[in-house]
């Protein structure tokens, strides 16, 4: 497949011309971003908008990933001097990497297996004679290939049955089509093991479970995944499902020539025909069968959470207004921090209300005092332990002095611990301890989200569930791709912005973030976007990207 091939097959999908994807694949190699792309660069690309080149990225990276293992396929094969015409044709014809992987089966170097060392005792000619002529006695056949290495008829017969079980199994065409007669008709079951059922309750759900593959929810997937590895269940792909078991098997037979007609031989090959389905073929897309369930679930989780973090980062902000930040806690306290309009801290305190010390009074009188002091307008409240009853306190101390107008809203405090302990909190609010910061945080993340939530690893946001259970990479790039777009949609202050948010700037990355920060407190504020380019390492591409020029 050239380059050609790949662009026409995305436009394809996308349905747009192949002279829009052309030009975006050239920007995308040239070093240019998604955003940077779809807001300055439509007159190149046909107005494609983020969500369109965000596919094309990604179809991209996995055609050109199948190009690379197409060559190595076609070398390795060339390297054996078993590369004839027909199957380089298949090869390049192959569109998918599944399909590829069935192509190279035969020709995949593997530990030295029973069909081998049957062909090397020569019980090949015997496999095929048997195969093509069934009219031959299999055992009267097998007589004439004893040898030191094959001593009897039993050992002849075994050893040719390896070799067409082997072949049986290797034919890409006809596990391509059992692969999806499974995936179409096939059930998943869990069943909970033996003595796990108190210790797996979370897992209740799944404990005599079944159900279409096809019909199969993520959640559901990668939660009896999570509980099989933890061995609470036990997991069965059954290929049938309410079907004739024998609809495996007469495909295999079919192919092969393979039916009883009273042959001397037939029975011998039908035996080896559902021995090749139960030793080989089923055993080979279970293994396929489970992937493709997980990539399935997995896709469709990252794209969860994807949405999930957009939602947080570009929840409306509310500005810059004096905000007191609890952060809720019964044995150890509420944290109390105030931030005046710039997200400068001004005050904080900890507060004790809940169990065991029901300080309620003493409590609402430390909040009064530092919302009258601070001129405070809102409360963030984190949603986390005793939420509930810290907005009980909010709502307590609004009724008891409607005179501070204040307004309270309970705002997601996830990834706050993680912002706490991380390095550029300890250098952003090197005065505070840990358990303050988190407060600092839930505050900050009411004036203005995107501008708080990008200094956290989104990973860490937690923002749907299974999250630590998807493949890293994949969902570490997903939700890079969000922050991306989120941040560049919305733009920032060149003059305000922290280095976590100027560093999700289209060209600007983490070291020029810094650097830009270091020449803004040295020099003082940019007067225009010009002077970006007297910042160290910002060329002319950098500021191409982020001044949208």
């Amino acid at each position: 497949m050239t380059e050609t091939t790949v662009i026409g097959r995305i436009a394809t999908e996308l349905g747009v011309r192949d002279g829009q994807v052309a030009s975006a694949v050239q920007l995308l190699d040239g070093g240019a971003t998604v955003p940077f792309i779809a807001r300055y660069r439509k007159e190149a690309t046909g107005t494609l908008d983020d969500a369109q080149l965000r596919t094309l990225e990604e179809r991209l990276r996995y055609l050109r990933e199948l190009e690379e293992r197409r060559a190595a396929i076609l070398a390795s094969i060339t390297e054996q001097g078993k590369l004839t015409d027909e199957l380089a044709e298949r090869i390049n014809d192959a569109d998918t990497k599944a399909r590829l992987e069935d192509l190279y089966l035969p020709y995949k170097p593997k530990r030295r297996t029973k069909a081998q060392i049957a062909r090397e005792n020569g019980l090949e000619p015997l496999a095929d004679l048997l195969l093509t002529a069934p009219d031959n006695d299999p055992a009267t056949a097998a007589s004439d290939y004893l040898s030191d290495t094959v001593p009897d008829v039993q050992a002849a017969l075994d050893g040719a049955r390896a070799i067409l079980v082997e072949r049986f199994a290797e034919d890409a065409d006809l596990i391509g089509a059992l692969r999806e007669r499974m995936w179409s008709q096939g059930v998943l079951r869990a069943q909970v093991r033996e003595g796990k059922e108190d210790e797996g309750r979370k897992y209740s759900d799944y404990f005599d479970f079944a159900e279409p593959f096809g019909k199969l929810k993520s959640h559901r997937v990668l939660a009896m995944f999570r509980a099989e590895k933890e061995e609470i269940l036990d997991l069965t792909l059954d290929p049938n499902g309410d079907a004739d078991g024998q609809s495996y098997e007469q495909p295999i037979a079919e192919r092969f020539g393979v039916r009883d007609r009273g042959r001397p031989a037939d029975h011998w090959l039908l035996d080896t025909v559902t021995w090749a389905w139960r030793t080989r073929v089923l055993v080979h897309l279970g293994i396929d069968l489970r992937m493709r369930l997980w990539q399935a679930a997995e896709a469709e989780a990252v794209d969860v959470f994807a949405a999930n973090l957009r939602d947080l980062l570009l929840a409306a902000p509310a500005g810059q207004r004096a905000t007191m930040g609890l952060d809720p806690g019964f044995r150890t306290g509420v944290k109390v921090a105030v931030i005046d309009q710039t997200g400068k801290v001004t005050a904080t305190h900890t507060i004790y209300p809940h169990v065991p010390q029901h300080k309620w009074d003493e409590s609402l009188a430390i909040l009064a005092h530092l919302a009258r002091e601070q001129h405070v307008e809102l409360i963030a409240i984190g949603n986390g332990t005793a939420s509930r009853e810290t907005d009980k306190l909010a709502m307590d101390l609004i009724a008891a002095n409607p005179g501070l107008n204040l307004t309270k809203i309970v705002v997601s405090e996830a990834g706050a611990s993680v912002y706490s302990a991380s390095a550029y909190a300890s250098s952003e609010l090197p005065e505070l301890d840990v358990s303050l910061r988190g407060a600092v945080s839930i505050a900050r993340r009411l004036q203005d989200p995107l501008a708080e939530l990008v200094k956290i690893d989104p990973k860490s946001i937690g923002v749907g569930q299974y999250q630590h259970d998807v493949t890293g990479s994949k969902l570490e790039r997903s939700l890079d791709a969000v922050v991306e777009d989120c941040v560049n949609a919305v733009g920032v202050d060149v003059n305000t912005a922290s280095r976590p948010l100027l560093a999700r700037v289209s060209g600007i990355t983490d070291g020029l973030a810094a650097a830009i920060v270091a020449h803004r407190d040295a020099a003082g504020a940019f007067a225009a976007r010009q002077q970006l380019m007297t910042v160290p390492r910002l060329g002319p591409k950098a500021f191409e990207q982020c001044a949208g020029s």
